[in-house]
């Protein structure tokens, strides 16, 4: 249903669904608005139930039903075409991400192509390389004790809104056992208001906050001094840089009174080492977030706080449970070895090749350099609605050959494309295992609980089909989902009847000991120290520690446009369901109460949202004292143009199609967009009703 993938439990009678909660063995039952709707995104008939062709220009709507042989042959038949013209890695792959992705590796790499990428260029990209530069580890490489922590940190993490029940969970216990969390954010949230300290700080100026924090950690000594001595490298190159960003600079900066941040300062010091900075998780917002959330990680670092109880955890494998791992579909494929068309690995040395960065292709697309991309297959992802821009996206996918769309909702994507295959919904289908890290390794698996009642199908009968058909289909060993599961679980001596008693198998009985010692064999930095100075970065002439700019400030009259996200919907997933919807029918622009005075503006008034270009966008507003005045907010996914989806068609404001020119605006060091660094003016919109008036 969502990008968490949170556990269920579904109880089914003469195939309908009477009951759905979280799994009781990981959730106690808890799940949240999102999982409860599941039964209404199987009843939803505004989504694509056959195959569909376009049968007119990119765009326009009109579509012919097909079935799936000719769809599939379609799609092979385009491949063909592509590969014999201009190579195999003229197609590339994304996806959304998360634990299934192997299938779709699985399947770009055995035609021929090194290009599978991802959504995460508009999302975690920046915390991932920060993580990579810092640990040699990347963003799922640390995990959070939050439960046993005493003070949790969070930049923007709208942790309780933007949720994954298991670490909601963690975040009351922990609460409730004393401990204190602190938010900082240009507006009051949810977690906001569950915070024991908030901090609205000026839009941009997180990474002023946090370098204050480390100037004054330092100048008070409250870290650990012996952690940094055994694990880490360049704490005397820190001490140099950090020397002119005081924590009273800083305040200054942020906007914020020193007093409180003296008083915060003092709340370190009485948690640590049992406190988390959270180095964030979405971080494409600012030109500096990829050294923001680098210098949270140093923070951790300079706490002490890595592999200890409460703080940050390294995640266990099945190795630590002496279990052989399942098998991998990737592992029997040759790896592709040209270079990739975004030149991630090429150009760009310093970022992860896996997934690289999927707004680079658009250059490609665009100069055939270095190669065409004529062909974009997207499983479960929309660029459309994950980055800026979507007119810029459309210019240089004009330049392609075939856009496919698999998912199980129509897309503003997939409503371009050339082909859209109707995936069926997590309720519908069955997925591949796939080990789960942590402290309690274990393997996972989906079940479907119910029959596809459209004319859908799952990704591993998709991937094998299609494989088929291009000459590749020996890398996909099944006839049957039953048959890959006994595949991939073939080494590990795992059967398939363990799964039954809790829907997944734990690879031992008790958690796993935590041991700071693992941090000599387990950091992965070219050093095989905690990096504070980057070699990676040294190496691609990038500086470890950057100098702090101040981000400017709106012109009059104009505010920084940020987004956000919400408890009740999934990005752009979900607008469309029909008990979320109802839910949240659409999104609002929170607007401070003083700005708003100004311009005249109500709570409910319509509002034009106008970028630089002049692109508008229609909105209803919240007038609120709970937002930055140099700041307006909006939740993210909604101003949907498919047709075919009513309840979501022009339903509130899409904030991506207002970020013009920013589809390649990027953050050089951690390759996320910067996609808060967007000015647009507000006014009063004259599609306002008019008052009658009886003459």
């Amino acid at each position: 249903m969502c990008s968490v993938r949170c556990p269920i439990r579904v109880e089914v009678e003469d195939g309908e669904i009477k009951w759905i909660e979280g799994n009781p063995h990981l959730l106690g039952g808890a799940l949240c608005a999102k999982g409860s709707a599941g039964p209404a995104l199987v009843a939803d008939d505004e989504r694509p139930g056959q195959p569909l062709i376009r049968k007119a220009g990119r765009g326009a709507g009109q579509w012919r039903k097909a079935d799936w042989d000719e769809a599939l042959d379609y799609i092979a038949d385009k491949i063909k075409k592509i590969k014999k013209q201009y190579g195999p890695e003229a197609i590339m792959m994304s996806c959304r991400g998360g634990p299934f992705t192997e299938m779709i590796k699985a399947f770009i790499y055995g035609l021929g192509s090194p290009n599978f990428t991802n959504h995460d260029s508009g999302c975690g990209r920046n915390v991932h390389h920060a993580s990579r530069s810092v640990y040699g580890l990347g963003r799922t490489g640390l995990i959070y004790d939050i439960k046993n922590s005493r003070h949790l940190v969070l930049f923007g993490r709208n942790i309780l809104a933007s949720l994954r029940i298991a670490e909601v969970n963690q975040v009351m216990d922990m609460l409730e056992k004393g401990g204190r969390m602190t938010y900082v954010d240009v507006r009051q949230s949810m977690t906001g208001l569950k915070a024991t300290r908030f901090f609205q700080v000026r839009p941009g100026t997180d990474y002023a906050f946090i370098l204050g924090i480390i100037n004054e950690v330092l100048k008070k000594k409250l870290y650990d001094k012996d952690f940094i001595e055994k694990y880490t490298s360049g704490f005397a190159d820190l001490n140099e840089f950090i020397e002119p960003y005081t924590l009273s600079w800083a305040a200054r900066e942020c906007g914020i009174k020193e007093k409180s941040f003296k008083d915060f300062i003092g709340e370190i010091a009485q948690d640590r080492p049992q406190i988390i900075f959270h180095p964030g998780w979405m971080l494409s917002r600012y030109r500096d977030s990829f050294y923001a959330s680098r210098a949270l990680h140093i923070l951790n670092t300079l706490m002490g706080n890595v592999e200890i109880k409460g703080g940050q955890l390294l995640p266990k494998t099945p190795a630590d449970c002496g279990v052989k791992s399942l098998r991998s579909l990737t592992a029997d494929i040759p790896r592709p070895t040209q270079e990739r068309g975004d030149q991630v690995g090429s150009k760009y040395t310093h970022f992860d090749q896996g997934p690289g960065l999927f707004p680079l292709f658009y250059k490609a697309m665009e100069s055939n350099k270095p190669y065409p991309i004529k062909g974009v297959i997207c499983y479960r992802h929309d660029p459309f609605n994950c980055f800026p821009d979507p007119q810029a996206q459309k210019r240089a996918l004009d330049n392609t050959d075939l856009l496919v769309s698999i998912d199980t909702h129509y897309s503003e994507f997939g409503w371009y494309s050339d082909v859209i295959l109707p995936e069926s919904t997590y309720l519908e289908r069955d997925s591949m295992i796939v080990t789960q890290k942590g402290n309690k390794p274990r393997f996972i698996k989906r079940n479907m609980v119910l029959e596809p009642r459209l004319d859908t199908k799952p990704l591993w009968q998709m991937v094998k089909l299609l494989a088929e058909r291009l000459g590749f289909g020996q890398y996909f060993p099944y006839e049957t989902i039953e048959d890959l599961w006994q595949w991939q679980l073939e080494p590990t001596g795992v059967k398939l009847e363990d799964f039954k008693k809790k829907g997944f198998v734990e690879l031992t009985d008790s958690a796993i000991a935590i041991d700071q010692k693992r941090l000599e064999t387990d950091i992965k930095t070219p050093s095989g120290k905690i990096e504070i100075s980057s070699t990676v970065l040294s190496e691609a002439g990038l500086p470890s520690l950057k100098e702090y700019k101040s981000p400017l400030k709106p012109p009059k009259g104009l505010f920084r446009l940020v987004f956000g996200r919400t408890a009740v919907h999934a990005h752009g997933h979900t607008i469309n369901n029909p008990l979320l919807h109802e839910l949240m029918p659409d999104n609002t622009i929170w607007i401070n109460k003083r700005s708003a005075a100004k311009m005249g503006v109500r709570e409910g008034d319509l509002v034009d949202v106008i970028a630089h270009d002049g692109t508008t966008g229609v909105i209803k507003a919240h007038v609120t004292e709970f937002i930055h005045p140099e700041a307006v907010y909006v939740v993210h996914g909604f101003g949907r143009q498919v047709p075919l989806q009513t309840r979501a068609y022009h339903a509130g404001m899409s904030d991506q199609k207002i970020q013009k020119g920013l589809l390649l605006d990027m953050d050089e060091a951690g390759g996320g967009l910067c996609l808060c660094e967007s000015f647009v003016s507000v006014m009063r919109s004259s599609k306002n009703p008019k008052r009658r008036v009886e003459l």
